[in-house]
Protein backbone atom coordinates (compact mmCIF):
# COMPACT_ATOMS: atom_id res chain seq x y z
CA UNK A 1 0.00 0.00 0.00
CA UNK A 2 2.77 2.44 0.85
CA UNK A 3 4.67 1.59 -2.32
CA UNK A 4 1.53 1.96 -4.40
CA UNK A 5 1.13 5.44 -2.91
CA UNK A 6 4.52 6.37 -4.34
CA UNK A 7 6.82 5.79 -1.39
CA UNK A 8 10.11 3.92 -1.59
CA UNK A 9 9.67 1.06 0.89
CA UNK A 10 12.18 -1.35 2.40
CA UNK A 11 10.70 -4.23 4.40
CA UNK A 12 13.17 -5.84 6.81
CA UNK A 13 13.15 -9.31 8.35
CA UNK A 14 15.18 -8.78 11.52
CA UNK A 15 17.67 -11.47 12.48
CA UNK A 16 15.86 -14.62 13.52
CA UNK A 17 12.68 -13.46 11.84
CA UNK A 18 11.11 -14.18 8.47
CA UNK A 19 13.57 -15.40 5.88
CA UNK A 20 16.63 -13.81 7.49
CA UNK A 21 19.49 -16.08 8.46
CA UNK A 22 19.16 -17.96 11.73
CA UNK A 23 22.17 -16.97 13.84
CA UNK A 24 23.00 -18.05 17.39
CA UNK A 25 23.30 -14.65 19.05
CA UNK A 26 22.52 -10.95 18.84
CA UNK A 27 18.80 -11.27 19.51
CA UNK A 28 18.29 -8.03 21.42
CA UNK A 29 16.78 -4.61 20.89
CA UNK A 30 20.20 -2.97 20.79
CA UNK A 31 21.61 -5.37 18.20
CA UNK A 32 18.51 -5.15 16.02
CA UNK A 33 18.84 -1.35 16.02
CA UNK A 34 22.53 -1.66 15.09
CA UNK A 35 21.58 -4.05 12.28
CA UNK A 36 19.15 -1.47 10.91
CA UNK A 37 21.76 1.28 11.10
CA UNK A 38 24.13 -0.90 9.09
CA UNK A 39 21.40 -1.62 6.55
CA UNK A 40 20.63 2.09 6.14
CA UNK A 41 24.32 2.67 5.38
CA UNK A 42 24.51 -0.31 3.04
CA UNK A 43 21.52 0.90 1.02
CA UNK A 44 22.83 4.47 0.90
CA UNK A 45 19.68 5.91 2.47
CA UNK A 46 20.92 9.44 3.12
CA UNK A 47 19.84 12.97 2.27
CA UNK A 48 16.38 13.03 0.71
CA UNK A 49 16.29 9.22 1.03
CA UNK A 50 16.88 9.20 4.79
CA UNK A 51 14.11 6.83 5.89
CA UNK A 52 11.14 6.96 8.17
CA UNK A 53 11.61 3.88 10.36
CA UNK A 54 8.41 2.08 11.33
CA UNK A 55 8.16 -0.74 13.84
CA UNK A 56 5.31 -2.58 15.53
CA UNK A 57 5.39 -3.93 19.11
CA UNK A 58 9.03 -4.83 19.88
CA UNK A 59 9.86 -3.28 16.51
CA UNK A 60 8.73 0.06 17.89
CA UNK A 61 11.37 -0.21 20.61
CA UNK A 62 13.90 -1.22 17.95
CA UNK A 63 13.36 1.81 15.73
CA UNK A 64 13.20 4.11 18.78
CA UNK A 65 16.62 2.76 19.81
CA UNK A 66 17.84 3.21 16.23
CA UNK A 67 16.87 6.88 16.26
CA UNK A 68 18.21 7.62 19.75
CA UNK A 69 21.51 5.77 19.50
CA UNK A 70 22.36 5.76 15.79
CA UNK A 71 20.35 8.53 14.12
CA UNK A 72 19.97 7.77 10.41
CA UNK A 73 16.19 8.37 10.36
CA UNK A 74 14.00 11.26 9.28
CA UNK A 75 10.97 10.14 11.27
CA UNK A 76 9.56 7.31 13.36
CA UNK A 77 6.31 5.34 13.26
CA UNK A 78 5.68 3.52 16.54
CA UNK A 79 2.88 1.00 15.98
CA UNK A 80 1.53 -0.10 19.38
CA UNK A 81 5.12 -0.31 20.58
CA UNK A 82 8.10 1.85 21.31
CA UNK A 83 7.10 2.29 24.94
CA UNK A 84 7.47 -1.31 26.15
CA UNK A 85 9.18 -1.20 29.56
CA UNK A 86 8.96 -4.71 30.97
CA UNK A 87 11.22 -3.85 33.88
CA UNK A 88 8.49 -1.58 35.21
CA UNK A 89 5.91 -4.33 34.98
CA UNK A 90 7.88 -7.31 36.35
CA UNK A 91 10.16 -7.35 39.39
CA UNK A 92 12.36 -10.11 37.94
CA UNK A 93 12.99 -11.45 34.48
CA UNK A 94 11.80 -14.87 35.61
CA UNK A 95 8.43 -13.28 36.38
CA UNK A 96 8.44 -11.70 32.93
CA UNK A 97 9.26 -14.97 31.18
CA UNK A 98 6.62 -16.85 33.12
CA UNK A 99 3.92 -14.54 31.74
CA UNK A 100 5.21 -13.67 28.26
CA UNK A 101 6.99 -16.82 27.09
CA UNK A 102 5.63 -17.97 23.71
CA UNK A 103 3.57 -21.16 23.62
CA UNK A 104 5.35 -24.44 23.01
CA UNK A 105 4.21 -25.74 19.63
CA UNK A 106 3.51 -29.35 18.94
CA UNK A 107 2.90 -30.76 15.49
CA UNK A 108 0.33 -28.33 14.17
CA UNK A 109 -0.64 -28.80 10.52
CA UNK A 110 -0.46 -25.71 8.34
CA UNK A 111 -4.15 -26.01 7.45
CA UNK A 112 -5.17 -26.08 11.12
CA UNK A 113 -2.99 -23.06 11.93
CA UNK A 114 -4.56 -21.20 9.02
CA UNK A 115 -8.04 -22.04 10.30
CA UNK A 116 -7.09 -20.89 13.80
CA UNK A 117 -5.80 -17.54 12.57
CA UNK A 118 -8.95 -16.94 10.56
CA UNK A 119 -11.15 -17.80 13.55
CA UNK A 120 -9.08 -15.65 15.94
CA UNK A 121 -9.06 -12.69 13.54
CA UNK A 122 -12.27 -12.76 11.50
CA UNK A 123 -11.92 -9.08 10.59
CA UNK A 124 -8.41 -9.39 9.12
CA UNK A 125 -8.01 -9.31 5.33
CA UNK A 126 -6.66 -12.51 3.86
CA UNK A 127 -3.30 -10.93 3.05
CA UNK A 128 -2.82 -10.32 6.78
CA UNK A 129 -3.61 -13.94 7.58
CA UNK A 130 -0.96 -14.99 5.07
CA UNK A 131 1.45 -12.47 6.57
CA UNK A 132 0.94 -13.95 10.02
CA UNK A 133 1.52 -17.43 8.63
CA UNK A 134 4.91 -16.24 7.38
CA UNK A 135 6.00 -16.24 11.03
CA UNK A 136 6.13 -20.02 10.73
CA UNK A 137 8.36 -22.40 8.84
CA UNK A 138 6.57 -25.26 7.12
CA UNK A 139 8.10 -28.72 7.42
CA UNK A 140 7.93 -31.33 4.63
CA UNK A 141 5.08 -33.01 6.52
CA UNK A 142 3.13 -29.70 6.31
CA UNK A 143 3.37 -28.95 10.04
CA UNK A 144 4.47 -25.51 11.22
CA UNK A 145 7.00 -24.22 13.73
CA UNK A 146 7.88 -20.63 14.69
CA UNK A 147 10.79 -19.21 12.73
CA UNK A 148 11.99 -17.32 15.82
CA UNK A 149 13.56 -19.86 18.19
CA UNK A 150 12.19 -19.91 21.73
CA UNK A 151 15.58 -19.07 23.24
CA UNK A 152 15.98 -16.13 20.86
CA UNK A 153 12.52 -14.93 21.88
CA UNK A 154 13.75 -15.12 25.47
CA UNK A 155 16.79 -12.96 24.64
CA UNK A 156 14.55 -10.33 23.06
CA UNK A 157 12.27 -10.24 26.10
CA UNK A 158 15.27 -9.91 28.40
CA UNK A 159 16.53 -6.91 26.42
CA UNK A 160 13.07 -5.33 26.76
CA UNK A 161 13.09 -6.04 30.49
CA UNK A 162 16.56 -4.54 30.97
CA UNK A 163 16.09 -1.40 28.86
CA UNK A 164 15.30 2.07 30.20
CA UNK A 165 13.09 3.16 27.33
CA UNK A 166 12.18 6.54 28.82
CA UNK A 167 15.81 7.67 28.64
CA UNK A 168 15.64 7.38 24.84
CA UNK A 169 12.72 9.74 24.20
CA UNK A 170 14.48 13.10 24.73
CA UNK A 171 17.24 12.00 22.35
CA UNK A 172 14.82 11.57 19.43
CA UNK A 173 14.44 14.89 17.63
CA UNK A 174 12.72 13.74 14.43
CA UNK A 175 8.91 13.70 13.96
CA UNK A 176 7.28 10.71 15.60
CA UNK A 177 3.87 9.10 15.13
CA UNK A 178 2.53 6.89 17.93
CA UNK A 179 -0.45 4.65 17.20
CA UNK A 180 -1.30 2.90 20.48
CA UNK A 181 -4.25 0.57 20.93
CA UNK A 182 -6.75 1.67 23.56
CA UNK A 183 -8.76 -1.23 24.95
CA UNK A 184 -10.55 -2.04 28.18
CA UNK A 185 -8.55 -5.27 28.24
CA UNK A 186 -5.26 -3.43 28.68
CA UNK A 187 -3.85 -2.58 32.07
CA UNK A 188 -3.44 1.12 33.01
CA UNK A 189 0.32 0.94 32.43
CA UNK A 190 -0.27 0.13 28.76
CA UNK A 191 -2.44 3.22 28.40
CA UNK A 192 -0.18 5.52 30.42
CA UNK A 193 3.08 4.58 28.67
CA UNK A 194 2.20 6.21 25.31
CA UNK A 195 1.09 9.37 27.12
CA UNK A 196 4.43 9.52 28.92
CA UNK A 197 6.25 8.97 25.64
CA UNK A 198 4.42 11.87 24.00
CA UNK A 199 5.36 14.14 26.89
CA UNK A 200 9.06 13.26 26.59
CA UNK A 201 9.41 13.12 22.80
CA UNK A 202 10.25 16.56 21.37
CA UNK A 203 8.06 16.20 18.23
CA UNK A 204 5.31 13.61 18.60
CA UNK A 205 1.74 13.04 17.48
CA UNK A 206 -0.42 10.29 18.94
CA UNK A 207 -3.35 8.65 17.15
CA UNK A 208 -5.29 6.20 19.31
CA UNK A 209 -6.83 3.04 17.83
CA UNK A 210 -9.83 2.11 19.94
CA UNK A 211 -10.58 -1.58 20.53
CA UNK A 212 -8.06 -2.64 17.90
CA UNK A 213 -5.78 -5.66 17.76
CA UNK A 214 -2.16 -5.34 18.91
CA UNK A 215 -1.38 -6.26 15.28
CA UNK A 216 -3.33 -3.23 14.16
CA UNK A 217 -1.29 -3.05 10.95
CA UNK A 218 -2.79 -6.42 10.03
CA UNK A 219 -6.30 -5.57 11.16
CA UNK A 220 -6.56 -2.01 9.81
CA UNK A 221 -3.93 -1.64 7.07
CA UNK A 222 -5.72 1.09 5.13
CA UNK A 223 -6.13 3.35 8.15
CA UNK A 224 -2.55 2.82 9.25
CA UNK A 225 -1.22 3.60 5.78
CA UNK A 226 -3.17 6.86 5.84
CA UNK A 227 -1.67 7.76 9.21
CA UNK A 228 1.82 6.90 8.00
CA UNK A 229 1.25 9.03 4.90
CA UNK A 230 0.44 11.94 7.20
CA UNK A 231 3.72 11.29 9.03
CA UNK A 232 5.58 11.26 5.71
CA UNK A 233 4.02 14.62 4.86
CA UNK A 234 5.21 16.03 8.20
CA UNK A 235 8.70 14.76 7.52
CA UNK A 236 8.79 16.12 3.97
CA UNK A 237 7.60 19.52 5.15
CA UNK A 238 10.54 19.69 7.52
CA UNK A 239 13.30 18.45 5.21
Amino acid sequence: RLAAAGHEVVAVDLRGHGLSEQVPDGHSTQQAAADLAALVDLLGLVGDRTPIAVGQSWGGNVVLTLAAEHGRVAGLGLIDGGWIALGERFATFDDCWAVLAPPVFGSVPLERMTERLRSWHPDWPEESIQGALANFAVSPDRTVAPRLAREHHRQILRSLWEADVTSLYPRVTVPVLLTPVRSDDHDPMHRDAPRRAVELLPDAVVVWYDDADHDLHAQQPDRLVADLADLAARVEAGR
